[in-house]
């Protein structure tokens, strides 16, 4: 009560800063900027992923410490307390939540996704890299069969367009997606590309294939990681949304009878 009383008549600026929630602050930015210097270590090659990873890791757990001080900052500046920085603990427990959350969703697909890392829509004969650096088969078997048990709405799709419009279309639609365009040949249908991902800049190999198939034009795309031997569902989600966006252009772009 008495406490209480006293934190009311004491001013604002006059109340000491709490250490947990500006530690908790500082702690959750070094945390989120020590992850962003892991992704751009390796990507100038100054260590391997598996390090970049790791320091990933140490970043991770620095966050949980983060939000465990910006909680208990968080209690003692509540209303009427002695100390001030309740904003401050409300923004490091957001800033400590970003590397939670992506910790997380990564474990998450790590536990819920087969450790596979090599997706076509064609598992029984997958389109073949030719322009690649390791132009390896696809790997079928039992991989094949996790993919088919995980991803069973991966597979082909039939437009209605000649072959020719649909790679057309399935050329625009890779360059939209940001791909960088590895091989483009017309004649055999194939389309070669690469995706990298944001923070580590992890690339991954795509290849298109379209083929005349019952009058239109049959694409299939296979979709597999350079490095690590599980994906986490990224490629069967790679090419779940590039599939939507053929079809969806092909719809709008349909020549009209």
């Amino acid at each position: 009560m008495h406490s209480a009383m006293k934190a009311e008549a004491m001013p604002k600026s006059t109340k000491p800063l709490s250490r947990p929630a500006s530690w908790g602050l500082i702690l959750g930015l070094a945390a989120i900027t020590t992850i962003v210097a892991s992704g751009i270590g390796y990507r100038l090659g100054w260590w391997p992923f598996t390090r970049g990873l790791q320091v990933s890791e140490w970043a991770t757990y620095g966050a949980g410490v983060a939000l465990v001080l910006s909680g208990i900052g968080l209690i003692q500046a509540r209303p009427r307390a002695v100390r001030r920085g309740r904003a401050i603990a409300v923004l490091g427990l957001l800033v400590a939540l970003l590397p939670l959350g992506m910790a997380l969703q990564w474990e998450y697909a790590s536990r819920t996704t087969p450790p596979i890392n090599d997706i076509s829509t064609d598992t029984a004969d997958a389109p073949v890299f030719w322009d690649m650096p390791n132009p390896t088969d696809y790997p079928g078997g039992k991989s094949a069969a996790l993919q088919r048990a995980a991803y069973p709405d991966v597979v082909p799709l039939k437009l209605g367009l000649t072959p020719e419009q649909a790679f057309a279309q399935a050329l625009s639609v890779a360059q939209e997606k940001g791909w960088t365009v590895v091989a483009s040949v017309p004649a055999e249908g194939r389309i070669e590309a690469t995706s990298s991902s944001l923070l580590y800049g992890f690339i991954d190999e795509v290849i298109v294939r379209v083929k005349t198939a019952d009058g239109g034009a049959l694409v299939d795309v296979r979709s597999r990681s350079r490095l690590g031997r599980i994906d986490r569902g990224v490629n069967a989600k790679r090419i779940r949304d590039y599939m939507a966006s053929l079809q969806a252009r092909a719809t709008a772009n349909k020549p009209q009878p």
